[in-house]
């Protein structure tokens, strides 16, 4: 019986993440926890969370969380669950496996890795879910699925030399079928400008709302260095069909806001949300444009109640809401 990984608007039976502990933080640890605490206390009141902690670290996250998250002590280095956690995918009985697939910390950027890059394993154990390996060096931020065959990527960040030299788009896109259950792989050009790390993730551009529907980042300034990008962007989505043929509605979201912190500029990506039972929680920063991305949110997911967490710090390090989360689809009760 085949597997498919459910879109993420599916029942959850909960959230991942992992607490903050990387050295790479710096003076920022104290607000990186804060940050983190903040989105996975918005969370719990939506669904069960369970929390990573790296040995050692559990009384500075049971200080800060609210005691409804489970925490788990397992060995890591890196917080970003989207990228280096396990993907369940289920089947028609739901029974459920979970795909751990390569992490080589963004093409190397960030050594070592080699504790997160086995954590995935240990959590599958905690679930009681099987385990499937898979060659292919994949973050999940990397793709975005509707639960029905189709999966939406950036080239920039999959035909990268840095994860998986030597395959060819459709080597990739027979591995993502083989695992992952798609039909229809929807390519996109780039991701935001500003995605150094890791080189162009689709959950900064485009998000799926519904079966059809797409959430995609806009940018209406000439000027901006998102402009032709996005422009490229909207030109892939408006003449692509998904698995079932079908055209896409699309959802703009406005213009990445941008301002100074320390050495570098900080916005949100409104793109980047997490949903969760009933919820869609979106990171923002005070901009102008919150308010716009606040409304397209609510009229692409009407039956959600939609929450705001500052985003600004998960901006900073490269990320979003999206990218500390990791969701588990319901199984077989």
């Amino acid at each position: 019986m085949s597997y498919r990984m459910p879109a993420e608007w599916e029942p959850h039976e909960r959230t991942l993440m992992a607490w903050p502990v990387h050295e790479s933080w710096g003076r920022h640890m104290g607000v990186a926890r804060e940050t983190y605490s903040g989105l996975a206390n918005a969370i719990v009141e939506f669904e069960p969370l369970t929390m990573l902690v790296h040995p050692g670290t559990e009384e500075s996250a049971s200080r800060l969380l609210s005691d409804r998250v489970e925490l788990v002590s397992i060995p890591y280095e890196s917080a970003w669950q989207r990228d280096s956690g396990p993907i369940v995918v289920v089947n028609e009985k739901g029974e459920r496996k979970g795909v751990d697939f390569g992490f080589n910390a963004w093409g190397g950027r960030y050594p070592p890795w080699d504790k997160t890059a086995a954590a995935a394993a240990a959590i599958l154990d905690h679930l009681g879910v099987e385990r499937v390996g898979s060659d292919m060096v994949l973050e999940g931020g990397a793709i975005t699925v509707d639960g029905q065959g189709t999966l939406i990527t950036t080239e920039q960040c999959l035909l990268n030399e840095n994860r998986n030299p030597g395959w060819t788009r459709e080597v990739i896109e027979r591995e993502l079928e083989d695992k992952l259950g798609v039909t229809k792989v929807v390519w996109l050009p780039m991701g935001i400008a500003a995605d150094y790390v890791t080189d162009g993730h689709v959950d900064a551009v485009a998000t799926f709302s519904a079966p059809g529907v797409v959430l995609l980042q806009g940018c209406t300034d000439p000027s901006d260095p998102d402009y032709e990008r996005m422009a490229a962007n909207r030109e892939v989505i408006d003449a692509a069909t998904d698995a079932a043929g079908r055209s896409f509605k699309i959802f703009e979201l406005p213009n990445l806001p941008s301002e100074p912190f320390e050495d570098t500029e900080v916005g949100v990506a409104y793109a980047n949300i997490v949903l969760v039972n009933g919820g869609v929680i979106v990171g923002t920063g005070g901009y102008p444009e919150d308010e716009v991305a606040v409304d397209v949110l609510a009229k692409a997911f009407p039956d959600r109640k939609v929450i705001e967490v500052p985003g600004a710090m998960f901006s900073y390090a490269g990320g979003g809401p999206h990218c500390t989360t990791m969701q588990i689809p319901e199984g077989a009760i």
